[in-house]
């Protein structure tokens, strides 16, 4: 009992560590690029990757060295890895704007915590193995439900109970002593799990274990058969966590919820045989997928937003346990344990890699779900519903032209006219509307970048979140010394040039390449402003950090990505790069238009900090001008310019004073509405 104790503590404590870390580094990395989600994308395909070659080392040594050689071989690499720490980010690591950002990223985090990862994944199975040659025990595969347990407990206080309270440096910090002090307990029980003083005389009998010369190769079909397993939900959950914050809330962090989901599967499936039923699935699975035509915005609509979100966890669920189930039902005998957990963290990296990697490449827009689904639909139809394997590839084929001609119909139905999808997200531009009121929009998911009415008589006319009455407008448009210097972060259409006049600059920050280039190509506010207009590509915020002071005389930041936030553009050293521009008396004017984020704490916190005074504008939607409703944040120490525009203005309300957000500080939760 207490041999299995200690082998279930080691695991639980460093699948914690496991997961604790993503979030950490990912967070520590996003400003470098933008703020954009991809990030977390590709941070858990780089995870992905290092558990895969986690389990493989765990694999390779456990066919072909001694158990006493692995255990000293572990417990040296895990005295070695003490060297890797206090682990960091450091800026010096990014290999620079010229490499791609996800090769940039992937150099980043295996260059901070790569090696401890690496060992910190091989624990699992390597410690499973040594559990069934110490205890004697045929069935050590409650271990990997303790597993994700620990995965699944980290993931859940992360945001509520370490975020809030600790800035990034103290949760690296606290993260490596947590390391220094589970890689002791893991050489303990390295050392410990190969002592024949250890062996559990009272465990049942271990079914014959071939040694490391005598191991039998795991079949073929039974490898692909879990790759395939492990795949499918892997991508399911990474293309719903998109699902959920592209077309039903963009909500930060609302990833947790369907990781959640997929890691609650593992515990339940790998925990017991009982929680997963084939029969019950057959009925299960074909709602879920119904569920899934319908469309997450269809269902957003007809549902509600909360009852879309419930009903996607359950579609998501469902599945997952599908997966997991199947994977659960054909586990090996212990003697291949270690190559079983190779193949499922095989499929999982799989998984990862298309959604994070090869989905952006092939497609442009985002089929990531569709696509899993599909696969879902194919491993039940051959493991639940039995159809032969004939019939299966048939219909494989006929599922692959049926989804290319319904996404080309359902494009060209929407409006479609252009489509881009890179790293930084899927853009995609729609004309609708006719006669007078024919316009272009700028989409990136369902959120507006920018409106222009494609009539001569209209296109010089300030849509969308830009009308005349807005907070930008308001600031642009008071008279200020000509002419005015304007710096924009954010391009977007390209909106704000409508109040550009002769004499006057304009510097548009943009991170996005392919809004640039749709910008100029796609829509006239650029080149039709009789401003001088200049557009520099890069993240706004580094970008000025780098140049000398502009003296602009309004300086508006509108680079959020739909209802989510940069958070580096919301903090005090943030800031202090904005008001480095502006002129003594010039005007920060702050987008914070967002249906689910208060920011208006964020920013009043950050503007009372340097003893700027501030004040709201809020502007009513007027459809027959294609404006919609906005608040904007406007800040100054311009006595005439809030007195101006005093009447068309709100002071700020009383809200709970909230510690400033700094780049080692920042807490999302907090400000939900």
């Amino acid at each position: 009992m207490l041999l299995t104790l200690t082998y279930g503590a080691a695991i639980l404590a460093s699948s914690l560590l496991l997961f604790l870390v993503q979030p950490v580094l990912a967070k520590a990395i996003l400003p470098w690029f933008g703020g954009s989600a991809s990030v977390w994308t590709t941070a858990i395909l780089f995870f992905q990757a290092f558990l895969l070659l986690g389990y493989l080392y765990a694999h390779l040594t456990a066919r072909y060295l001694s158990a006493r050689r692995q255990a000293w071989l572990h417990a040296g690499l895990l005295a070695a890895s003490l060297a890797c720490l206090p682990i960091s980010a450091s800026p010096a690591w990014n290999p620079g704007a010229a490499t791609p950002p996800v090769a940039r990223i992937l150099a980043v985090l295996t260059r901070s915590v790569g090696f401890p990862y690496f060992l910190l994944a091989a624990t699992g199975p390597l410690l499973q193995r040594w559990y069934v040659r110490s205890a004697r025990a045929a069935i050590p595969y409650r271990l990997f439900a303790v597993s994700n347990l620990g995965s699944l407990t980290a993931l859940l206080l992360y945001p509520f109970a370490i975020e809030p309270f600790l800035s990034v440096h103290h949760q690296l910090t606290g993260w490596s002593i947590a390391y220094a002090a589970v890689a002791a307990l893991l050489a303990f029980v390295a050392i410990l799990g190969t002592s024949r003083s250890t062996v559990d005389s009272t465990a049942p009998a271990l079914s014959t274990v071939p040694a490391p010369s005598t191991a039998v190769t795991l079949p073929l079909n039974d490898r692909l058969r879990w790759i395939a397993l492990a795949a499918c939900p892997s991508a399911l959950w990474l293309g719903v966590a998109t699902e959920l914050s592209q077309n039903v809330a963009p909500i930060p962090l609302l990833w947790i919820l369907p990781l959640a989901i997929y890691l609650l599967s593992f515990i339940l499936t790998f925990d017991r045989q009982g929680w997963y039923r084939p029969a019950a699935y057959r009925i299960l699975l074909p709602l879920a997928w119904a569920i899934l035509a319908v469309g997450a915005s269809r269902l957003a609509a007809l549902v509600s937003l909360p009852g879309a979100i419930v009903l996607l966890s359950l579609v998501l669920f469902a599945c997952c346990m599908f997966c997991h189930g199947e994977l659960a039902a054909r586990k090996p005998d212990p003697s291949q344990l270690t190559g079983y957990y190779l193949m499922l963290s095989l499929g999982g990296a799989l998984g990862g890699l298309f959604v994070g990697l090869l989905a952006p490449l092939i497609f442009n827009r985002y089929l990531e779900l569709p696509v899993a689904v599909t696969a879902c639909v194919l491993l039940a139809l051959s493991l639940l519903y039995r159809l032969p394997n004939r019939r299966l590839v048939r219909l494989a084929v006929l599922s692959i032209a049926a989804f290319s001609v319904a996404t080309w119909v359902g494009g060209r139905s929407q409006g479609d006219r252009l489509r881009v999808r890179n790293f930084y997200g899927a853009l995609h531009i729609t004309d609708t509307g006719s006669g007078d009121l024919l316009r272009r929009t700028l989409l990136n998911g369902p959120i507006n970048h920018g409106s222009q009415f494609l009539t001569p008589q209209k296109s010089r006319i300030g849509s969308t979140y830009y009308g005349s009455e807005s907070g930008a407008a308001l600031a642009i448009r008071f008279p200020h010394t000509r002419p005015r210097r304007v710096g924009i972060v954010g391009l977007g259409a390209g909106t704000l040039a409508v109040y550009g006049e002769r004499g006057d600059s304009y510097r548009f920050y943009e991170l996005n390449p392919a809004v640039i280039s749709l910008a100029n190509t796609e829509f006239s506010y650029l080149r039709d402003c009789p401003c001088d207009v200049t557009v520099v590509p890069g993240d706004g915020r580094l970008a000025l950090e780098r140049e000398e002071p502009q003296n602009f005389d309004v300086l508006v930041v509108d680079a959020f990505n739909g209802d989510s936030i940069p958070v580096h553009l919301l903090t005090s050293q943030a800031f202090a790069a904005y008001l480095k521009h502006l002129r003594p008396e010039g005007v920060l004017a702050i987008h914070i238009t967002n249906r689910y984020l208060d920011l208006t704490p964020v920013v009043a916190a950050l503007s009372a900090e340097r003893g700027r005074q501030a004040r709201l504008v809020r502007n009513p939607a007027d459809p027959d001008r294609d404006v919609y409703a906005a608040t904007w944040f406007l800040s100054s120490t311009d006595g005439q310019f809030l007195s101006a525009i005093g009447p068309r203005s709100l002071p700020l309300p009383p809200s709970i004073p909230i510690r400033p957000w700094t780049d080692d500080y920042s807490a999302i939760f907090q400000i939900l509405r």
